[in-house]
């Protein structure tokens, strides 16, 4: 090397190592930290520190007190119910068998020494009992089993449920039905009671005892069965009623109730249909403020104008009751007669409705068609469009000798504005589908011959009983039956596929249909498109923030009657037909409304299929609710039960899935039971489904799915030549950005039409095989009826299965 030469500097390479950075200063611990924070902590760091740095013994202190916060919270409720404070214990009788008779049960409950009976002689199986030395006061109601809403209705209202059962086989067909109800509904405090067991000879006493538990404890696993053959038994039975816990029900626990004890009704107008309602009670769940709106299960809401404060019909002691009532007068009067006549003539006003702080009856939003994004055409504007479209349509010709092809061309632009233009009804596809079905029916019923010489080949030999068999029969009814079974059996099979129309053009048939790439992911706007009936309900930007506000104000308490108080509302606009159904037998029971449960919305309700139930159940056709403390008629829809955005319809209700009911109903506020009837053409009611009440969102996409089928018929690797999925080659084009797929999981879009007779060719992700099908799927936002009915009949008497029952009384003729 030179000397004036320097020596190169060395450069590190790519691969040189890296070395991790050397961290200055010591660690700081939990002491230096506290040191630099000086003592101070974060307030959810002191709550936690201090909820678990508790030691051992005040731990155990704390949960003792929990415990016996809980324990003095029941102890009250317990005894403030039958008490002087507290409304009376309302027992409702419930016999689960058609052989028990409760007239010598409730002997044996009144014979008690010491006790006052108080018989209602406008209502037979009701009385009142008082009782000084337990201190309780009692009414008993006995269920009418022919009237299943009747019992429903008590049973949403009752204190203890009185299941009467026979010693032999405990219950029947219809008590096991009964049971099923009120379990769905929500079972209240009960008890088990059996009478007769005294009257089995004492050998076979043991064994029948031993089956009637293994029957009971089906139902009833952890509950006691009572004797009641004596009056020492039927003490012991008031005794276990009034101490045993009460069980609740949350629809009821919010909202304050009453069952009608006395009605009276005074007209508003010379035609005595409409008027004032005044219902006699015990104020039971909440106090009752005259300003909130009422309802009459099964009759709808009303509005309360007074609130009076009639004297005790039931006093737990009379004396002492006349003293409280007339406090601060001369009380010489020696006469107890003259005291109770002073008492029913004094009746006090307790509030009187104020207008400027009532609640509206306003269930419905009258729509303004000027005020959305777009306005609704008049309805002469509508005739006027349809005169003009349908004169243009008359006036085209079409040159002599052309083709469907060229004659499709020439149409093509009136088509599309007729296409735009038709707005007329929502539920065009859904009737034309009730038409095909009704069509496909009679064409059913013609070519069905007599159903009387089919039944001929029934193993009865004897005519006479074919006969009085096809008395009880309704041939209607088992066409419509069958049909239904056959749309079941068909959307089980090929689902929601359906045929292309050959007299029609695809486009135009399914013009409200729209290709999705995806299900799941593709966007669907919940505001497009909405039907006229949407702008007549209410919605909660969000319900569940809107149900907290609500139930956080119920807990604040309101001015008005106290629970325990008898009372009588008086009750605003009420038909007259109310106080007949009261006056016939029937229970007349009240709930007063949290605010907004007046206003329609859409309601939607997670049920599942009950077992007992095998019949095919399709969707929009008409069933009866008991949604919490209402009962009403909808049409509802079906749809399944997902976290998604969307939800696919179903045109069956199925077994074994829950899935979600979708109805236009009063808003009501979880939790709440729901029990879905079916209606038959001779009046008897079955239970369908049973299930919850899920939200009100009236944002809920239920989306309706068709697929249209085409078979391949010339195969080229993945090209292949597709046919009968249309028949125009208008369609084809129309239809060609939507996706394919195959049953056997192939993808492929439409590439381009063949001819004029709707073939297509079409481009697939793989070779097709010729056993295959392709798909093609079309998607429509569907809405329910608006059809809600608050008034539903009483159904007749409920039987298993009728045809079985009047064969074996033919047979034993």
């Amino acid at each position: 090397m030179a000397a004036g030469e320097q020596q190169a500097a060395h450069r590190p390479g790519a691969f040189k190592q890296q070395n991790k950075a050397h961290k200055t200063g010591r660690h700081r611990g939990r002491g230096a930290q506290d040191r630099e924070n000086k003592g101070r902590v974060p307030a959810k760091v002191l709550s936690k520190k201090i909820r678990k740095d508790l030691k051992k013994l005040d731990r155990k202190h704390k949960a003792n007190q929990i415990r016996r916060h809980r324990k003095d919270v029941v102890l009250a409720e317990k005894r403030h119910l039958g008490s002087k404070d507290g409304p009376p214990h309302l027992v409702v009788v419930v016999t689960l068998h058609a052989g028990v008779v409760c007239s010598s049960l409730l002997n044996l409950v009144q014979s008690n020494e010491g006790d006052e009976l108080h018989e209602d002689e406008s209502r037979s199986g009701q009385f009142a009992l008082v009782c000084p030395k337990l201190k309780q006061r009692w009414r008993f109601v006995q269920a009418n089993k022919d009237d299943l809403h009747s019992l429903l209705d008590l049973a949403k209202v009752a204190d203890t449920l009185l299941f009467v059962l026979d010693p032999h086989e405990g219950w029947d067909g219809y008590g096991d039905y009964c049971l099923s109800c009120l379990f769905a509904q929500g079972l209240p405090s009960f008890v088990l009671a059996v009478q007769g067991i005294n009257e089995i000879p004492i050998k076979k006493r043991i064994d029948v005892k031993k089956q009637l538990s293994k029957l009971t404890e089906k139902r009833f696993p952890d509950a006691k069965l009572f004797h009641l053959d004596t009056a020492q038994e039927a003490a012991v039975l008031l005794r276990q009623m009034a101490t045993q816990k009460q069980r609740h029900l949350v629809f009821r626990d919010r909202r304050s109730y009453l069952l009608a004890h006395r009605a009276d009704f005074l007209p508003s107008d010379d035609s005595g249909l409409v008027g004032t309602l005044k219902v006699s009670g015990y104020v039971r769940g909440q106090e009752l403020n005259v300003n909130k709106l009422m309802h009459i299960v099964g009759h709808g809401d009303f509005q309360m104008s007074q609130i009076d404060a009639p004297p005790d019909p039931y006093p737990l002691n009379p004396r002492i009751h006349g003293t409280k009532a007339k406090k601060g007068q001369d009380m010489d009067i020696a006469d107890e007669g003259n005291i109770c006549t002073e008492m029913e003539e004094d009746v006090k006003v307790l509030m009187r409705a104020d207008p400027a702080v009532q609640e509206s009856l306003q269930a419905e939003v009258v729509p303004d068609p000027m005020e959305g994004e777009q306005t609704w055409p008049t309805e002469e504007e509508l005739r006027e469009a349809e005169d003009l479209r349908k004169n243009m349509e008359v006036k085209k010709k079409v040159p002599k000798g052309t083709s469907t092809y060229q004659a499709a061309w020439i149409l093509d632009d009136d088509e599309n504005d007729g296409e735009e233009g038709s707005d007329s009804d929502d539920d065009m596809d859904d009737e034309q589908e009730d038409a095909m079905e009704k069509a496909v029916s009679e064409e059913g019923e013609s070519s069905v011959e007599d159903p009387g010489e089919e039944s001929e080949t029934v193993t009865i030999p004897d005519s006479t009983r074919d006969d009085k068999y096809d008395e009880n029969l309704d041939e209607m009814e088992e066409e419509q039956m069958l049909e239904k079974y056959k749309l079941q059996r068909q959307e089980e099979m090929f689902p929601d596929e359906v045929d292309t129309p050959r007299d029609q053009l695809a486009r135009i048939r399914f013009q409200k249909y729209r290709g999705l790439k995806s299900f799941r992911t593709s966007p669907w706007d919940a505001k497009e498109n909405l039907p006229r009936d949407y702008a007549r309900i209410f919605q909660f930007h969000d319900f569940f923030r809107a149900r907290k506000r609500v139930f956080r104000e119920v807990e604040e308490k309101d001015e008005g009657a106290m629970v325990g108080w008898y009372v009588t509302v008086h009750i605003s606009g009420v038909p007259v037909s109310v106080l007949e159904h009261f006056r016939q037998g029937a229970p007349l029971v009240l709930y007063s409304l949290l605010p907004h449960e007046q206003k329609m919305s859409v309601v939607n309700m997670l049920v599942r299929r009950h077992a007992s139930n095998s019949e095919p159940v399709q969707a929009k056709e008409e069933l009866i609710f008991h949604c919490g403390f209402r009962r009403f008629r909808a049409s509802p829809l079906y749809s399944q039960h997902t976290s998604a955005d969307k939800h696919k319809s179903e045109r069956f209700l199925h077994p074994n899935t829950a899935v979600v009911v979708t109805v236009y109903a009063p808003i009501t506020f979880p939790s709440a039971s729901v029990l879905m009837f079916k209606q038959r053409s001779n009046g008897i009611h079955d239970l369908v489904a049973t299930g919850s009440l899920l939200n009100v969102d009236p944002d809920r996409i239920i989306i309706k799915r068709i697929v249209l089928s085409g078979h391949p018929f010339k195969i080229l690797k993945k090209t292949a030549v597709v046919r009968y999925m249309f028949f125009n080659r208008e369609d084809v084009l129309w239809f060609k950005p939507v996706e394919l797929r195959t049953k056997w999981g192939r993808r492929g879009h439409i590439k381009e039409p063949l001819g004029t007779h709707g073939h297509m060719k079409c481009y697939f992700d793989g070779q097709l095989k010729s056993q295959d099908t392709v798909l093609m799927n079309l998607y429509k936002r569907v809405y329910p009826k608006w059809n809600y009915d608050p008034h539903v009949p009483a159904p007749v008497t409920w039987v298993k299965n009728e045809r079985e029952i009047n064969l074996a009384e033919v047979e034993m003729d």
